[in-house]
């Protein structure tokens, strides 16, 4: 990771347009102090799970990958590392492309803010009486 890093951070400073870093250990390479702007984008549980039993992964995979959707581990690990002001999130759920790619030049643009909280997948399984069932599978 330290290695991963330190060639992102050279990659970031020696180019003379923005740059897009993808990926789930972005916080890990990426410092602070050179994000202007972090998405986290979202997947409804449910959706998230036939995508990935699509493409093939392994049951214990999918349950692992839905469980840190539930529970916001993306979204954490983005506030705890850029703070609230620099993360937007954005539910992909049944969403198409063009449309994420529009809702994220709306934000960078300035013409909608930047903002966290607006998924709550963990409340929707627990109000559907749906989350001891799927921790119950994880444990």
């Amino acid at each position: 990771m330290t290695r991963l890093s330190k060639r992102v951070r050279e990659i970031i400073r020696s180019s003379p347009k923005d740059v897009v870093i993808e990926g789930h250990y972005a916080p890990d390479v990426v410092p602070s102090s050179l994000a202007s702007h972090v998405f986290v984008l979202r997947r409804d549980p449910d959706d998230l799970k036939v995508k990935l039993e699509e493409r093939g992964f392994k049951e214990r995979k999918v349950l692992e990958n839905v469980a840190s959707e539930v529970l916001d581990v993306c979204l954490f690990s983005a506030v705890k590392k850029y703070g609230v002001d620099k993360v937007d999130e954005i539910d992909l759920s049944y969403m198409s492309v063009e449309e994420a790619v529009e809702e994220i030049i709306q934000v960078l643009n300035g013409q909608r803010p930047m903002k966290v909280g607006k998924v709550d997948w963990l409340g929707k399984l627990e109000e559907e009486g749906r989350l001891e069932k799927l921790l119950n599978k994880i444990s």
